[in-house]
């Protein structure tokens, strides 16, 4: 659904074309895991955009218990032909600043919300990525206005002005230490309600399956700059990794697309690693 047209070796689609070709490969690989011991389960749920109360994942591993006890999970997330450790945790933040209406001819009768907001934006404008290393691996904390209303008519000076910030903390962060960041960042604001929360994920390139898709991909490691189900599938105790294909610097732009051969790169390379 959603998919538009292939051209030049690419594939093109409408939302989540990178979601859409980890799916496939999944797909395939279920078709034809190869000669392998391994039993290959391939875990389809809703959600997986979007707040975190709306993931489907955590559902669907209460209600099928067996998957509890999965030995690795591949989170077949874009990667950039790279086996990518880890995700950053996400915090959503409603911040809210107050003023008084009045009618605009009358400004001083009144308090604008949204020029009362200019200095905090400015400075979240100027916020530079925090580079963190981790095990070896480079991870970036980022803070973000992603969107922003107020004011109800041309000529009343606004009372409330909104902006949602979006912070992507790095793994040697809990939740509550990331909701106190962000919190500090907004400390000129009048209100500030954090409206979704997603932890982070560990960071572990020791494991024997991760060895196995180093040998069989010769893939670098890197840091997931981004949340994945890497995080959920933690929270369950089944480690995992990002390794899928696309591209992430094309995730959610017009442009979105995948290369055709990262779908079978992708889909050889677990069933190198699921051989033996």
């Amino acid at each position: 659904q959603g998919l538009t047209n292939v051209e030049g070796g690419r594939l093109f689609g409408l939302g989540a074309c990178d979601m859409k070709g980890g799916l496939a490969a999944m797909i395939h690989l279920l078709e034809d895991p190869g000669p392998t011991s391994w039993a290959v389960a391939g875990v389809f749920y809703a959600g997986e955009e979007g707040p975190a109360a709306g993931n489907e994942l955590a559902l669907v591993l209460q209600e099928v218990g067996w998957l509890r006890s999965a030995h690795f999970g591949v989170v077949l997330e874009p990667s950039d032909g790279e086996l990518q450790v880890g995700c950053n945790g996400v915090v959503n933040a409603v911040v809210r600043f107050h003023g008084r209406a009045a009618h605009s001819a009358r400004p001083w009768l009144g308090e604008n919300a949204i020029t009362k907001a200019g200095d905090w934006l400015a400075a979240m404008h100027r916020r530079q990525p925090r580079d963190v290393v981790i095990n070896g691996l480079v991870y970036q904390e980022v803070m973000s206005v992603t969107k922003v209303s107020g004011g109800v008519a041309n000529n009343v000076v606004p009372s409330l002005f909104e902006a949602n910030v979006n912070f992507r903390f790095t793994p040697d962060h809990s939740i509550q230490s990331a909701i106190e960041m962000i919190q500090e960042e907004c400390r000129d604001a009048d209100e500030v309600e954090v409206v979704d929360a997603a932890p982070a994920g560990s960071v572990d390139t020791g494991h024997p399956f991760v060895t196995r898709l180093v040998e069989a991909t010769g893939c670098p490691f890197t840091a997931k700059q981004g949340w994945t189900d890497v995080a959920r599938l933690g929270e369950f105790g089944i480690p995992a990794i990002n390794y899928g294909p696309g591209e992430t610097a094309l995730a959610h732009r017009p442009d979105e697309s995948i290369d055709l051969g990262d779908l079978d790169r992708v889909l050889k390379g677990l069933q190198r690693a699921l051989a033996g």
